[in-house]
């Protein structure tokens, strides 16, 4: 079975499942730290050489402040859910602004824990216009892209998985997801189901990579 490097993940319908739930908006957060866990551990037995979590973005910081504070938290607490585990971990965003979380400024730079082993990536108070600001002002430094990014350290994306349904990638990561096979489920990330990873798995084996050649 071809399995990707390295795969991307979209963990979208914390909202709607509250709401289906009947709960207020912000109590979606903090169900989907077991899933991402759960995630996590799957990749490990596949042998997935790297994992890149969308935590929150710059623009869901506009959300109601209830919202923010909710999912800031859910952020940290999964990071620190993963640092339980045998893991190489780097958290990238923002760092200059407010709403990057002071409490993962420690894990902006790689570090293993445990023993170490498959890379995971977060991406926390992330905007694609923070990424690509370098280019976009014309302080390029090398005939790379992929070096003048700020996620410079994140590497191309070989399969990205969106919970909820949605069918876009709502800024995440778009240089490394260039040549991304893009797979969809249309259950809430609150729902995490281990079929839900393998037959992305599967769907990926059948898919022609040709990286455009």
């Amino acid at each position: 079975m071809r399995l990707p490097n390295h795969i991307g993940i979209i963990p979208d319908g914390n909202r709607r499942w509250a709401v289906e739930n009947g709960m207020s908006k912000e109590k979606g957060y903090d169900t989907g730290i077991s899933p991402g866990l759960q995630l996590l551990r799957l990749c490990k037995e596949a042998k997935i050489k790297e994992v890149t979590y969308y935590g929150f973005t710059v623009d869901n910081t506009k959300r109601p402040k209830n919202q923010r504070l909710a999912f800031t938290d859910a952020c940290i607490k999964a990071v620190e859910s993963i640092l339980e585990e045998d893991v190489s971990l780097l958290v990238v965003g923002n760092t200059e602004s407010d709403m990057f979380p002071k409490e993962l400024l420690p894990y902006t730079k790689r570090k293993s824990f445990g023993r170490g082993g498959i890379k995971v990536n977060f991406l926390v108070n992330y905007g694609w216009e923070w990424d690509l600001n370098k280019i976009k002002e014309g302080k390029r430094s090398s005939k790379k892209i992929t070096d003048d990014i700020n996620s410079s350290y994140i590497s191309r994306i070989d399969l990205i998985i969106r919970w909820g349904g949605r069918r876009r990638l709502s800024g995440f990561l778009p240089v490394q997801s260039i040549y991304s096979d893009f797979y969809v489920i249309d259950d809430y990330w609150p729902d995490f189901k281990k079929e839900h990873f393998l037959n992305a798995l599967d769907w990926y084996n059948k898919q022609d990579v040709t990286l455009g050649g």
